[in-house]
């Protein structure tokens, strides 16, 4: 369809601002958008239709519009209904980047333009690509009225007959055509994760197929994916397109649920602000109970860092996934850097949102996942889930144990990455900023840990495990080269194993009888390896201090 064509349509009002000295440009298919930077869900030859919400200063036409030109898209179609005229930026950068600009009167709906297209579209094609391109203008009519995604799946899968859902890496289903089977979603999730190449029929779940919601997005663990049953391998091209245009739909809802550009969102950033810069109790209160987060059983606070290949924006996304199953929307923020308190300028301003950080609840799109230093962390608070005083809630939940076991089934999707997160013991609210300083050190111990999904709870710091990583690492190779490299030396020369014996002596508590039966030697020849070792660093394993000093040595190796 030609744009001139569009213009010539009876009853629609619309009028040509900018490009009446262009060529006149196909139109492929209509996009309706707010986002600034909508970029990576365009394909080119587009209508795109917008409410100018993204356009916070007149400096932002330029952002909005240049991304478009980039893209390849046919026109731009705008309008405000608090105002009768285009802003004269708009169509400044329109004339520059050679976009044609429509003006939408405010009595047309863009759900009622996006039918008008497609209907024109659809007219002069095949009866079965006319119902699915049909059925997309539906699906975007659905997603621009709000609806969400569960009556646009529900078409989708009774109407086209290709039953689908939306999850997360971490096997949360987002929105479906219908209940998935029970036990499916995770075999989907770690499926997706770990596929060489997208789409994929994942083992384990040979009839389903999973599609990458952002083919652009690396690592996967901060993307949504579609699964839809059947192979994909066996559609025919026009399904393959509708399944395309589906996940561009989805990312579109996925970008509109970001939580830090609501009022609750943005709430709960100011909440994890103060708290950073050393807030007054009397100031969480009120936030917390805007958000719904304020709790009687008291809270728990989350630091988290990522490095090699997760940004903030998307270790934001992955901290909300993984303490989902015990606060569906946790206060989440982001600190500039990773350090023990250094005043409100460390807290992200929620002004920031769309620039620094991405993600949202569950998702987030567009161009919010900037990239910041390695420092970064994340910092998330949430209402205990059982008594307080305790990290257990009802039912047993433990906090440390819910979130260790997320993380790892998140880690085939980091990729060369890794992921470090702490976890504080329940505080009431007056010590939130304890409990963040105690989740900090937690997070420091697991960023000191060879796993690259490490998590540490509180109780493991009032354990010689605290003090163990707070020693520099000269003194550390020093300490334990002076006890150790004898035994290793011994070991090398004599092909002996003092150093697993001496491992298994402390881990039995001196046991001579059940250390023997574990390495499977007589009671003598155990006597006799201890002799040597007692020999070699000059220690007597028989005393305590001698043995708590070769116990550190080995953890500290």
């Amino acid at each position: 369809m030609r744009l001139s064509a569009l213009l010539e349509m009876t009853g629609l009002g619309l009028s040509l601002v900018t490009g009446r000295d262009e060529p006149d440009p196909a139109l492929r298919w209509v996009v309706t958008t707010d986002l600034l930077d909508p970029g990576r869900y365009l394909r080119g030859g587009e209508l795109v239709l917008t409410g100018l919400v993204w356009r916070q200063d007149p400096a932002d036409s330029e952002t909005f519009v240049g991304c478009l030109a980039a893209a390849g898209v046919s026109a731009l179609g705008a309008g405000d209904p608090g105002r009768d005229e285009l802003p004269p930026d708009l169509v400044r950068a329109c004339l520059r980047h050679r976009i044609p600009l429509l003006h939408v009167p405010p009595a047309l709906s863009f759900a009622e333009l996006t039918e008008q297209v497609v209907r024109r579209l659809s007219a002069g094609r095949a009866s079965d690509i006319t119902a699915v391109l049909d059925r997309h203008r539906r699906l975007v009519a659905g997603v621009t009225a709000g609806a969400g995604l569960d009556p646009v799946l529900r078409l989708v899968g009774h109407d086209l007959g290709m039953p689908c859902w939306v999850l997360t890496p971490a096997g949360r289903v987002v929105a479906g055509s219908h209940p998935l089977d029970e036990g499916t979603a995770p075999l989907l999730a770690r499926g997706f994760l770990a596929a060489e190449r997208l789409p994929c029929v994942p083992p384990g779940a040979e009839r389903y197929s999973v599609l990458a919601v952002d083919e652009q997005a690396t690592p996967r663990v901060a993307d949504w994916f579609l699964a839809f049953e059947g192979s994909w391998r066996d559609w025919a091209p026009e399904r393959r397109a509708l399944a395309a245009e589906l996940a561009a739909v989805v990312a579109l809802e996925r970008a509109r649920l970001d939580d830090r550009l609501t009022p609750e969102g943005r709430t709960t950033q100011e909440l994890v602000g103060l708290v950073l810069s050393g807030g007054r109790p009397d100031d969480f209160l009120p936030r917390l109970r805007v958000t719904g987060l304020l709790s009687e059983r008291g809270y728990v606070a989350v630091s988290a860092t990522a490095r090699g290949g997760l940004r903030p924006g998307e270790l934001r996304v992955v901290v909300k996934e993984v303490l989902h199953r015990m606060c569906a929307f946790p206060a989440v923020g982001v600190a500039g850097s990773a350090e023990p308190f250094g005043g409100a300028g460390d807290a992200w301003s929620p002004g920031e949102a769309g620039t620094r950080g991405g993600g949202g609840a569950g998702g987030g799109g567009g161009d919010g996942r900037g990239t910041t230093g390695p420092g970064d962390e994340i910092i998330a608070l949430l209402p205990a889930p059982g008594p307080g005083g305790a990290a257990e809630g009802a039912g047993g939940t433990d906090v440390t144990a819910e979130v260790r076991e997320a993380v790892r089934a998140l880690a085939p999707g980091l990729g060369a990455g890794r992921i470090s997160v702490g976890v504080s013991g329940v505080v009431p609210v007056e010590g939130l900023r304890g409990a963040v300083e105690e989740a900090r050190h937690a997070r420091r111990m697991a960023e000191d840990r060879p796993q690259p999904d490490a998590v540490v709870g509180h109780d493991e710091l009032a354990s010689h495990l605290l003090l163990l990583a707070s020693v520099p690492d000269d003194v550390r190779r020093v300490f334990r080269a002076r006890l150790l490299d004898p035994l290793h030396d011994y070991d090398r020369a004599h092909r002996a194993d003092l150093v697993g014996t001496l491992e298994t002596f402390l881990r039995v508590s001196g046991s001579w009888t059940r250390c023997a039966e574990i390495l499977h030697v007589h009671v003598n020849t155990l006597r006799y390896r201890v002799q040597r070792i007692e020999e070699l660093t000059g220690r007597d394993l028989s005393g305590l201090e001698d043995r708590v000093d070769f116990f550190l040595a080995l953890r500290l190796g």
